[in-house]
Protein backbone atom coordinates (compact mmCIF):
# COMPACT_ATOMS: atom_id res chain seq x y z
CA UNK A 1 0.00 0.00 0.00
CA UNK A 2 1.43 3.80 -1.03
CA UNK A 3 0.92 6.07 1.60
CA UNK A 4 1.41 10.06 1.57
CA UNK A 5 4.61 9.09 3.33
CA UNK A 6 5.94 7.41 0.03
CA UNK A 7 5.84 10.50 -1.64
CA UNK A 8 8.90 13.06 -2.13
CA UNK A 9 8.77 16.90 -1.30
CA UNK A 10 10.28 19.23 -3.90
CA UNK A 11 12.87 20.08 -1.30
CA UNK A 12 13.94 16.40 -1.77
CA UNK A 13 13.58 15.80 -5.49
CA UNK A 14 15.31 18.79 -5.83
CA UNK A 15 18.11 17.59 -3.22
CA UNK A 16 18.35 14.33 -4.95
CA UNK A 17 18.59 15.80 -8.77
CA UNK A 18 21.68 17.62 -7.64
CA UNK A 19 22.85 14.77 -6.02
CA UNK A 20 23.04 12.42 -9.20
CA UNK A 21 24.52 15.83 -10.74
CA UNK A 22 26.98 16.25 -8.46
CA UNK A 23 27.97 12.22 -8.84
CA UNK A 24 27.71 12.29 -12.59
CA UNK A 25 30.03 15.42 -12.59
CA UNK A 26 32.72 13.56 -10.52
CA UNK A 27 32.26 10.02 -12.55
CA UNK A 28 33.60 12.08 -15.92
CA UNK A 29 36.77 13.59 -13.60
CA UNK A 30 35.41 17.44 -13.74
CA UNK A 31 35.60 19.91 -11.25
CA UNK A 32 32.64 22.54 -10.07
CA UNK A 33 35.09 25.24 -12.40
CA UNK A 34 35.39 22.78 -15.25
CA UNK A 35 31.46 21.78 -15.53
CA UNK A 36 30.96 26.29 -15.41
CA UNK A 37 32.94 26.23 -18.16
CA UNK A 38 31.86 23.44 -20.28
CA UNK A 39 28.39 24.49 -19.48
CA UNK A 40 28.27 28.15 -19.69
CA UNK A 41 26.40 28.38 -16.36
CA UNK A 42 28.45 30.36 -13.76
CA UNK A 43 30.38 28.99 -10.66
CA UNK A 44 28.56 30.51 -8.45
CA UNK A 45 25.29 28.89 -10.03
CA UNK A 46 26.86 25.51 -9.63
CA UNK A 47 28.29 25.82 -6.82
CA UNK A 48 24.48 27.40 -4.97
CA UNK A 49 22.78 23.80 -6.74
CA UNK A 50 24.97 21.71 -5.18
CA UNK A 51 24.83 23.47 -1.96
CA UNK A 52 21.35 24.60 -1.43
CA UNK A 53 19.70 22.71 -4.18
CA UNK A 54 18.79 25.83 -6.34
CA UNK A 55 19.15 26.82 -9.88
CA UNK A 56 17.31 28.03 -12.99
CA UNK A 57 15.37 25.64 -15.11
CA UNK A 58 17.77 26.82 -18.38
CA UNK A 59 21.20 26.14 -16.53
CA UNK A 60 20.07 22.84 -15.37
CA UNK A 61 19.99 21.99 -19.09
CA UNK A 62 23.01 23.06 -19.71
CA UNK A 63 24.33 21.25 -17.07
CA UNK A 64 22.66 18.44 -18.78
CA UNK A 65 24.03 18.82 -21.95
CA UNK A 66 27.75 19.72 -20.43
CA UNK A 67 27.57 16.03 -18.84
CA UNK A 68 25.62 14.36 -21.51
CA UNK A 69 22.45 13.78 -19.51
CA UNK A 70 19.92 15.94 -21.96
CA UNK A 71 17.57 12.90 -23.17
CA UNK A 72 16.87 12.47 -18.88
CA UNK A 73 14.80 15.40 -19.91
CA UNK A 74 12.53 13.27 -22.15
CA UNK A 75 11.04 11.84 -19.23
CA UNK A 76 10.03 14.40 -17.70
CA UNK A 77 6.14 15.25 -17.54
CA UNK A 78 5.88 12.43 -20.03
CA UNK A 79 3.98 9.69 -17.80
CA UNK A 80 0.95 9.80 -19.07
CA UNK A 81 -2.29 9.37 -16.24
CA UNK A 82 -5.09 6.82 -16.89
CA UNK A 83 -8.49 7.38 -15.14
CA UNK A 84 -9.95 3.73 -15.77
CA UNK A 85 -8.61 0.88 -17.76
CA UNK A 86 -11.41 1.66 -20.71
CA UNK A 87 -8.70 4.89 -21.15
CA UNK A 88 -5.59 2.65 -21.65
CA UNK A 89 -7.90 0.60 -23.65
CA UNK A 90 -8.51 3.63 -25.58
CA UNK A 91 -5.31 4.95 -25.95
CA UNK A 92 -3.50 0.73 -26.71
CA UNK A 93 -5.83 0.87 -29.91
CA UNK A 94 -5.08 4.41 -31.26
CA UNK A 95 -1.48 3.90 -30.84
CA UNK A 96 -1.89 0.69 -33.12
CA UNK A 97 -4.64 2.15 -35.47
Amino acid sequence: MISLLDNKLPGEVLEGVAKRMVARRKSLGLTQAQLAEKSGVSLASIKRFERIHQISLASLVNIAFALRCEQDFDALFARQEYASIDDVIRESRSRKG
